[in-house]
């Protein structure tokens, strides 16, 4: 039976993790700052306004979603004090079942495993393991076409790679069903990217791709000589203490208690195809984390308010260009510029089955994180966005059309 739900509650988490600094290195690129945003602190921010959230929620599910829920964490003084917690959930996680969805459920959060990735190297960075401005090529003799193409440019979406998502996912359902069980190594899809030109010369302009991020684990591994996986649970799970938060690839189940995914087919009328099992052999290190809204809200606060890296290095991460109307891409983080003056930080995803949005406050006092279990649905997508203002500026939100993550039509569902 689908399900309605709305709670308030307050939660006590704590959280340490000390890590030793690192250079800057300089971009010719303005950082954000907390003197040039007001609302730097959460303590400013309005009130969320959930039942705003709610409506959200319902739209989306009247517009093809089973389900959909979010979170939002409040903190009011520090990051990791008590915190006032909001949840939201609307409707199935399980359509066969007809299990109610709950923000236990843990999911597939695709492309913000973007932002986990581009904290470990910048925290490799921090150690002198990885020079933000060094050529890719130097770390991976051959592997890239261009020696100008550096680490600065994949995490930035600046090399201009070719997304090879473009081409594998053409036809939604038949191009899912064809690797939905495929192991790929790294270099297969890199392969897959340069089979095609490069969209534009090294630094020139931002162009999200996958193959940014493919390349990213695999300066990971060969800098540590470590999975990604091992990264991700020794340098950000583990210390964070993310209990919902897996790295299982190649493994095609959520371990535990999960939401299903539903693929939206291309053909009006078709059903909704269960993705819930899948490799996510074709993401990897660009989207195949598991999580949940609150190991998420813990993870950005925790980002967001300098836990997870030096100064130096957070700055380097939100040093922004443009990447659409109202946003700007730093390095594996995203800033969306609010209808009501507020900036929030973090990343959208879309895995087949699954949207998920997670952002903060520029100090992490106020996170949220939303998720509907659908995907390949552009009207469910720009409906999703718009809990960001209702979390953020609460009854201020100024009524407009939400745009989609990457400024443009949703043309590819996984430029996220």
């Amino acid at each position: 039976m689908a399900s309605r739900t709305m709670c308030r509650s307050a939660v006590l988490g704590s959280l340490v993790l000390t890590l030793a600094a690192g250079p800057a290195h300089a971009l010719q690129v303005r950082p954000d700052t907390a003197a040039d945003r007001p609302d730097a602190a959460a303590g400013a921010l309005p009130a969320p306004d959930t039942a705003a959230l709610g409506r959200l929620l319902r739209t989306a599910l009247g517009q093809g979603a089973p389900g959909a829920m979010a979170r939002i964490d409040d903190h009011p003084t520090a990051w990791n004090d008590h915190a006032v917690v909001h949840k939201v959930t609307e409707g199935t996680a399980d359509r066969r079942t007809g299990e109610a969805m709950s923000t236990a459920d843990r999911f597939r959060i695709g492309s913000v495993t973007k932002t986990f990735t581009a904290v470990v190297l910048l925290q490799l960075a921090a150690e002198g393991k990885v020079r933000l401005d060094t050529s890719v090529n130097h770390y991976l003799p051959g592997l890239l076409p261009d020696d100008r193409i550096t680490v600065r440019h994949v995490l930035s979406h600046r090399s201009g790679l070719y997304d090879y998502t473009n081409d594998m996912f053409a036809h939604t359902v038949s191009g899912f069903e064809a690797v939905r069980t495929k192991v790929f190594t790294y270099r297969d899809l890199v392969a897959r990217s340069l089979k095609h030109a490069r969209t534009h010369a090294p630094g020139a302009v931002y162009a999200y791709s996958n193959t940014n991020f493919v390349v990213a684990g695999m300066l990971v591994e060969k800098v540590t000589g470590h999975s990604v996986r091992t990264e991700y649970e020794n340098r950000v799970i583990k210390p964070l203490k993310l209990t919902d938060t897996f790295y299982v690839h190649p493994d095609t189940r959520i371990p535990g208690r999960h939401a299903h995914g539903y693929l939206t087919p291309d053909e009006a009328k078709a059903g909704l195809v269960d993705a819930t099992d899948q490799t996510v052999s074709w993401a990897q290190s660009a989207g195949a984390l598991i999580s949940s809204v609150r190991d998420l809200d813990t993870f950005l606060s925790a980002l967001l308010g300098g836990r997870l890296l030096p100064a130096a290095q957070l700055a380097e991460m939100e040093r922004w260009i443009p990447a659409g109307t109202a946003q700007a891409y730093g390095l594996g983080l995203r800033r969306r510029d609010l209808s009501c003056g507020v900036s929030v930080y973090g990343h959208t995803g879309a895995v087949q089955g699954f949207y998920t949005y997670a952002f903060a406050s520029k100090d992490g006092r106020r996170s949220l994180s939303a998720m509907v279990n659908t995907s390949n649905n552009g009207a469910v997508h720009l409906t999703m966005l718009r809990t960001l203002e209702s979390a953020f500026c609460g009854k201020k939100a100024k009524t407009r059309e939400a745009v989609p993550a990457d400024g443009q039509a949703v043309v590819n569902d996984f430029a996220q």
